[in-house]
């Protein structure tokens, strides 16, 4: 059996990618396959889920061995044949390409055809593909974010802290000395 599988992104409106794929190829073989036709480096712990109508996620494909899931089998790509997860036309799943950002590729299986071809193949590119990964901004301590934001420089109030202030009814025969605390 081939399977034909439609990828969409929400990050890019007119991107998508279809790729025919033998049932015997592994979901390593779909992961090469997309890497290569999105142009994007293999250097990230991306995954498979699988996933119901409303795109919840289900059973997850991971790229290496991770800790078993109480609710799920522990699936590496690598030795999942695309047939023990794909079943029928429509069926869901999702490739995050992203995973510290959650970015999704969302995948639809959108037809099965009779016949056998070598292992994964794109066999439609169209739009350009998202970048890779969001690029956060770099944390520069020496930037006073205040001002930035236009929050004046008594936000917590620290310049009407007056230690007088202060309460003490009640504290007076505590001691983290003694131990007496726990």
């Amino acid at each position: 059996m081939i399977y034909r599988i439609k990828f969409s992104c929400d990050d890019v409106d007119d991107f998508r990618r279809v790729y025919e794929a033998d049932s015997d190829a592994t979901f390593f073989d779909l992961h090469t396959a997309i890497l290569k036709s999105v142009g994007f480096p293999d250097d990230q712990m991306t995954s498979f889920y699988m996933c119901n109508d409303r795109w919840e996620k289900g059973q997850e494909v991971t790229l290496v061995e991770m800790g078993s899931n109480f609710e799920y089998d522990n699936m590496v790509m690598e030795s999942t044949r695309l047939s023990e997860l794909l079943e029928e036309s429509g069926q869901r799943m999702i490739y995050v390409f992203d995973p510290m950002n959650e970015r999704y590729f969302f995948g639809r299986v959108s037809d099965i055809l009779p016949g056998v071809c070598n292992g994964v193949v794109c066999v439609e590119s169209q739009g350009d593909s998202p970048t890779q990964l969001l690029q956060e901004e770099a944390f520069d301590p020496t930037k006073n974010k205040a001002n930035e934001w236009d929050i004046d420089d008594d936000f917590y109030g620290d310049s009407q802290y007056n230690d007088g202030d202060l309460d003490l009814e009640g504290f007076q025969d505590l001691s983290f000395d003694d131990g007496s605390m726990f």
